[in-house]
């Protein structure tokens, strides 16, 4: 009682004015606290200073509603109004500080965000300057008088030191400015938590925009972009009657499905190309004597497993080998996305380690640049002899992640450089790592598809590798890699980066064949209908195929191509479409001369240039009853274990034509039919099929 009529005199009496002196020492400690707090954190990135006003505003108002700070603290009164001056001046200062742009939300209206390729951390709101204040979120009193009546509903305490507000301050709001990233040279991971200045500015954070750029911030924590494209149709052959599309050389789409169904998902249906699937693996198909002849074909007809009524015609290519010895000097240019959004194991870490293993597979006359792009290209490793290649792995072993990603900037850089190290008869290529996120500068994939396909008449190749999730393009990668002379793989684990950089060295690195493309013509008189299975982002017009202006895929050195046909032939019970009642269908067959060509079942043609030329050559091979086994066992060995992984990928992507064909049926298909396998490969397709039964029964 007696304390409690005390306490009610002290809320009525004025306290006396504050001693200069007494409250230039205590601004000081106060302030010394600060600065050794702020000294030993981490320099905010992007920010020469390291100061971010956002964090002084939590470091002075947090202990201003502590309730241990301010009942009965003598220096509680002599600090607040000095406190509240001094973040009055820092609030009102003129110098740009980079975060306090990005919390304050300076992006324009128009801006759409973009998500950071993982969730943001929640962080707690600040209290709204219009909510009265409570024991929680009480602010700073701002007079001598308000500071009493604190005292009037609070125990009295003795006033803390310096030190002791100091090992408050670390427990609690200044902790949270220690827990930035390591470097201050490289812009802070996104995900990471920043502070807010009040709740209607609760933005996910995002990288630290580049001196003169602009971020954009990143709210859906997943945008991996797929290009849409429905399954090839079936099309009847007396009203369309030849098929023309581009080689594929690439092989993204495997991992991607992999990656879904080891984390236990389906894939997503535009992630499954099954072209891509089936020329994941390699094949024992016959090859060329010589390299007077890149590549040759071998087609084989054979009974449908899915379908009895139709068949299926497997058309095979295998390049020409160059023999490691003969291999020619590589000129190779690494074009390294660093943006924040690649600050994730899958990402940067993994790219490191497989540039690494393929700077280990070249030999010492190949040459190595290292262009990165963050916001804005820089070039951090002029063209290198692989010679020196401590110089070489060090540079790789010195990136790290920040920043939005222009990556244009960094083409136009890494193309420059392969320029300036051309190798003539050599290999000279880029070679862009990246999770497909370009948000900085021309952006849509129309721009820099037009960026690639100027570029390409340089006689530089390009390759494209994909890493990571959550902010995956694999519809720019796509983009990018068929219009400019490449090809493009995905790198979901360090075993993935071994297959495709080293394992396969000769078919990424060394082209032998440029603007291959395929054209099949089905004899109307022995087959009624056909579809193409897979290839529907590669699909060409039918004057295409003549015309050398117009780019294709490119086929490396002992690669690999399959494209499968499902063919319906004349008279069987499974032919969809009715015959025409005017046209073509209704008139007599055309007399030839030639009664070879009336046993025919197709006629392929292929047509390529040669690297560094720009007149194609032609390949032509007849397919008839020569070229047909009576059943599916009687069939080689590759070809059946390439048609399971067609059935697999078409089941996957949910054609109809496979409704009636069991996972299980996949599975004993691939494995009778597994034969050798030194790497593994076939063996993991066949625990991919299981994993994708189970998931398909949920």
């Amino acid at each position: 009682m007696i304390l409690d009529k005390e306490l009610e005199k002290l809320s009525h009496l004025t306290p006396p004015a504050a001693d200069p002196e007494a409250r230039a020492r205590a601004l000081a400690a106060a302030m010394q606290a600060f600065d050794e707090a702020e000294n030993n954190a981490a320099t905010a990135q992007g920010n020469a200073k390291g100061w971010r006003q956002s964090s002084i505003i939590n470091w002075i108002w947090s202990p201003a509603v502590n309730k241990k700070f301010l009942a009965g603290s003598a220096l509680a009164t002599l600090l607040v109004i000095p406190a509240a001056g001094y973040l009055t001046f820092e609030l009102t200062r003129n110098q740009p500080i980079v975060d306090q742009e990005r919390v304050a939300g300076t992006l324009s209206k128009n801006e759409v965000p973009k998500p950071t390729g993982r969730p943001a951390e929640p962080v707690a709101p600040a209290p709204k300057l219009s909510e009265a204040p409570t024991e929680e979120n009480r602010p700073a009193q701002s007079s001598a008088a308000d500071s009493a009546q604190v005292l009037q509903d609070k125990q009295p305490q003795a006033a803390k030191s310096a030190a002791e507000l100091r090992a408050e301050f670390d427990a609690g709001e200044i902790a949270g400015l220690t827990n930035r990233s390591k470097s201050s040279a490289v812009p802070a991971a996104p995900g990471a938590p920043q502070p807010q200045l009040a709740e209607p500015m609760a933005v996910a954070p995002s990288p630290v925009p580049p001196a003169g750029g602009r971020v954009q911030i990143q709210l859906d924590p997943s945008r991996e972009r797929f290009a849409n494209a429905a399954a090839n149709p079936i099309k009847s052959v007396t009203t369309d009657p030849v098929s023309t599309f581009s080689a594929d050389f690439d092989s993204a789409s495997y991992s991607f499905v992999r990656r879904s169904l080891t984390g236990g998902a389906m894939p997503d249906l535009q992630s499954v190309r099954v072209e891509e699937m089936i020329n994941y693996f390699p094949y024992d198909w016959p090859r060329p004597e010589n390299a007077d002849q890149p590549f040759k074909a071998t087609v084989t007809v054979m009974p449908t497993p899915w379908n009895h009524d139709t068949e299926l015609m497997h058309v095979a290519i295998k390049g020409y080998d160059i023999a490691p010895a003969l291999a020619p000097h590589a000129n190779l240019v690494f074009l390294i996305d660093v943006s924040g959004s690649m600050d994730e194991p899958d990402k940067l870490p993994l790219l490191k380690s497989a540039f690494r293993l393929l700077v280990n597979r070249l030999k010492p006359d190949d040459t190595v640049s290292i262009v990165t792009y963050a916001g804005n290209a820089g070039t951090v490793l002029e063209p290198t002899r692989v010679a020196e290649k401590s110089k070489i792995l060090s540079a790789i072993d010195r990136l790290e992640a920040g920043g939005s990603t222009g990556g244009a900037e960094g083409i136009e850089a890494a193309y420059d450089l392969a320029r300036q190290a051309f190798v003539k008869d050599g290999v000279n290529r880029v070679m862009l790592a990246t999770d497909g996120d370009f948000n900085v500068g021309p952006s849509s994939d129309e721009d820099l598809k037009r960026i690639i396909e100027e570029k390409r008449r340089d006689g530089i190749f390009l390759t494209v590798l994909g890493f990571g999730r959550g902010n995956l393009n694999d519809s720019l990668m796509q983009t990018l890699a068929q219009n400019g002379n490449g090809s493009a793989a995905y790198i979901d684990t360090l075993a993935e980066a071994q297959k495709t950089l080293v394992e396969e060295a000769g078919s990424t690195l060394f082209p032998i064949a440029k603007d291959v493309k395929f054209q099949v013509e089905f004899n109307p008189q022995r087959i009624a209908e056909y579809r193409l299975i897979g290839y529907e982002t590669r699909a060409l017009k039918r004057e295409d195929f003549n015309n050398d202006r117009v780019d294709a895929g490119d086929i490396g050195s002992g690669h690999s191509v399959t494209a499968i046909y499902e063919i319906t032939p004349k008279g069987s019970p499974a032919v969809m479409n009715d015959d025409l009642r005017y046209g073509a269908a209704s008139k007599a067959p055309a007399e030839t001369s030639d009664s070879a060509q009336q046993g025919e079942l197709a006629f392929v043609k292929m047509r390529y240039k040669r690297p560094g030329e720009d007149e194609s050559a032609l390949i032509t091979t007849p397919v008839g009853d020569a070229n047909t086994v009576a059943s599916v066992d009687a069939a080689p060995q590759d070809v059946r274990f390439s048609v399971a992984v067609a059935a697999f990928g078409q089941k996957l992507s949910r054609v109809p034509a496979l409704d009636a064909y069991s996972y299980q049926a996949v599975a004993d298909l691939a494995a009778a039919s597994r034969g050798a396998d030194p790497f593994g490969y076939r063996s993991d397709f066949l625990g991919l099929v299981r994993l994708a039964d189970g998931l398909s029964q949920r």
